[in-house]
């Protein structure tokens, strides 16, 4: 099972491949600026807590739609629910159970990978393979 499958099993299914490529792009914007920019933003929205759950060992802390809308404010947002064919909340929802699988996944020694490692998994997760 490639890594594409393991974070849409883990989020309750394939219907969601669309939303995680979109959700990839985001991630990769300039606005976002790979996983140490979107790092960056939840800390600077009050949530790096939630997202350092998700990097690390432990248990996943849940993120709300509309946590994520404060957090992640803007026209990548906005280009990226387009591209999932959604409206900005529905993505974000979307969005919300499927981002903590996907650090979670790319994190699994609770630290972020380097930059080039990262851009090989991303890589691997967009084509549907580890």
């Amino acid at each position: 099972m490639g890594l594409l499958d393991e974070v849409l099993a883990m989020a309750g299914g394939t219907q969601h491949a669309s939303a995680l490529n979109a959700i990839l792009s985001l991630i990769n914007s300039p606005q976002v600026g790979g996983l140490a920019g979107l790092q960056s933003m939840f800390q600077q929205g009050g949530l790096g807590h939630i997202m350092s759950s998700w990097i690390g060992t432990g248990p996943n802390l849940p993120v709300s739609g509309n946590q994520l809308q404060n957090v992640l404010h803007g026209g990548a947002l906005q280009q990226a629910a387009q591209q999932a064919g959604m409206d900005s909340s529905q993505f974000t929802n979307t969005m919300s159970t499927l981002l903590p699988h996907l650090v979670d996944k790319v994190s699994p020694n609770g630290q972020l990978p380097d930059a080039s490692a990262l851009q090989q998994m991303l890589k691997g997760l967009a084509a549907g393979r580890s």
